[in-house]
This record gives structure tokens, sequence and C-alpha cells, in this order.
């Protein structure tokens, strides 16, 4: 899943979007539409906050994700999770990235949602047997738990930008909205490819 492409959000070309090295993507030339006015608005006062609480979820996700790494059993998810903490990293720079083109500075209001579902992914650890196929085939399920999270997170986002006519945000915010779809993809091919029906297999589990 590289980070080199993005699909705009109002028709599905593709556009080339380069890093500058520091893990935080390049600003666009493009000039973002929107006026002062529409910047000063009960809709951009809500997608400020919302963006405040999306940009808490990603970095105490860069937090997570290694623990659920740790805890998984097979090399492909482990790979999967390290490929997506890589990628989680970057969505922080680019919602940094996205307060500066607002002018404003990067902060994080805690997400409830995101507490929620990490909490739960980590008893699904605590529940099922180290080194087993069956723990895999929960972290997947924690995961895409998280995945569905931020799909509807980053959609309803990139809407709302579109709406208040931040066709630059919308773009950057749509790329990300991209990958989550695609790990969502991933996690499950592997589930499915092998991982639900090894833990089919297993015996009854430890109490």
């Amino acid at each position: 899943m590289p980070n080199t492409k993005s699909k705009k959000a109002n028709g599905g070309q593709t556009k080339s979007r380069a890093s500058n090295g520091s893990g935080k993507a390049k600003t666009s030339n493009s000039k973002s539409s929107a006026t002062t006015d529409q910047r000063d608005t009960k809709l951009a006062k809500f997608f400020e906050d919302s963006l405040k609480d999306i940009y808490w979820a990603e970095k105490h996700l860069t937090k997570a994700l290694p623990e659920m790494q740790e805890a998984a059993t097979t090399q492909e998810l482990k790979d999967a999770i390290e490929k997506h903490t890589q990628q989680t990293e970057e969505h922080v720079s680019r919602l940094e990235q996205v307060f500066e083109i607002l002018g404003k500075k990067a902060q994080a209001k805690k997400c409830d949602g995101m507490e929620g579902l990490v909490k739960e992914g980590e008893s699904v650890v605590e529940e099922t047997d180290e080194g087993s196929m069956t723990r895999d085939a929960g972290i997947i399920v924690s995961a895409q738990k998280v995945e569905h999270y931020e799909i509807a997170a980053y959609g309803s986002l990139v809407q709302l930008a579109t709406t208040m006519g931040e066709d630059e945000i919308a773009e950057i915010l749509n790329e990300t909205l991209q990958e989550e779809k695609e790990t969502d993809e991933l996690l499950t091919e592997i589930a499915e490819t092998n991982i639900n029906w090894e833990a089919e297999l297993e015996g009854e589990g430890s109490d």
C-alpha cells in the first residue's frame, strides 16, 4: 500500500503525492477554495474538533499497534501490523499538515471510541492462548473494528471538507481513507487464507 498515490474524493482519479523524507507529505501547490467565513462557522468548529479526535486516535494507535504485533502468532500478521504502524505514523503527519493548512495548532482531543476499541483488543489478547491461531483470529477481528471506525471517521471528514470547500484537505484525508480500506481488505485476506481455518482446528482453550 504505497503512500505515493492518492484518490480525489470527488472522482476516483489518482494524483501523485511525494514525501519529503521526514514522514510528512509535502504541501500541495493547489490552493484551498474555502473562504475565511467558511472557516468561522459551527460546521468548521465541529470539523476541527473531529480532527482533534482522530488525531488522538491515530497517536494512540502508534503505541497500541506494536503491542498487538508482539502478541500476534503468525509472521504474516506481524508484518501486516508493522506495515500499518508505519502508515499510522504517516497518518499522524498528514493530520498535522491539515491543521497547518487551517492555520491551527495540531491538538489531540481524547477519542473515547478508539480508547474503547484498543481496550477491547487488549482483552482479546488476555483471553486467548499465546501462540494460538485463535489469538491471531481475535487480533484480526479487533484490528478490523479499529479500521472500520477509522474508515467511518475519515469518510465523514472527507465529505465535510468537500462541503466546506477545503479541497486540498479533502484530498489529503482521502489518501488516508483509501489506506485504511486497503488495510481492512488485507486483514480479511490474511484471516480467510489460513488463520481462521487453523483456529477452527484448535482444541479446547484454557479457562
